[in-house]
């Protein structure tokens, strides 16, 4: 979807400019999260579920309904939207950066080597989950919300909580196993990219701007 909306503000003439590049960034990022996020809420109820509260993700789906309503499904759904623009602006500018590092180094430019690439993707996704990360907590802390308990805290509260019980280190409780994560998510992804690329053939038909 990032590939359909950088085409779309793709200048022939002219590389794309950064600005342009965040914006279809931040648009495919935005338009996913959307469509996945009653996944996310039922994936968080499901880990924190007591013992017996739900049968399965259809019981759990429907007593949700039942007992909160459809907007239930949209919890924590401002934090997750706010997040995407500081996470594409660190992701993109990092990897943009690594790639001039490189090339002042001596690599190429348009295909260095699998592991250039692979570190350039993994520190700049690090760096992007980094800045990001405490809206990320919010939105976990608001999706695991149950009004049955009498809770039904807005972005603000859940902030304010954080803040005044743990301090500015509360905002990053549970970084460690996020940051570990990217690494081996990045790594099959970029592997099972690269793959389809070459049995597909997209990497000849695109231009190499749009690649990045």
């Amino acid at each position: 979807m990032a590939l359909r909306y950088k085409t779309f503000f793709y200048n022939q003439k002219n590389p794309q400019p950064f600005q342009e590049r965040i914006l279809a960034s931040s648009l495919a990022v935005a338009v996913s999260q959307t469509l996945i996020n009653p996944m996310e809420v039922l994936k968080t109820r499901l880990m924190l579920q007591r013992t017996g509260q739900y049968k399965g993700l259809l019981d759990c789906a429907c007593q949700i309904l039942g007992r909160e309503g459809t907007r239930a499904f949209y919890r924590g759904y401002l934090p997750n939207m706010l997040g995407i623009v500081p996470y594409a602006c660190t992701d993109l500018a990092v990897y943009e950066s690594l790639r001039w590092v490189w090339l002042y180094l001596g690599f190429e430019s348009n295909n260095p080597n699998g592991m250039v690439s692979l570190l350039s993707i993994t520190l700049s996704s690090t760096c992007g989950q980094m800045a990001s990360y405490p809206l990320t907590l919010v939105r976990t802390r608001m999706q695991a919300q149950d009004t049955l308990e009498g809770s039904n805290p807005t972005m603000q509260d859940v902030f304010g909580k954080i803040l005044a019980q743990q301090g500015m280190p509360g905002l990053y409780r549970g970084v460690t196993p996020t940051l570990l994560k990217v690494l081996p998510a990045v790594g099959i992804s970029y592997v099972v990219y690269e793959a389809m690329k070459s049995v597909l053939g997209v990497a000849k038909s695109l231009p190499s701007c749009l690649e990045g």
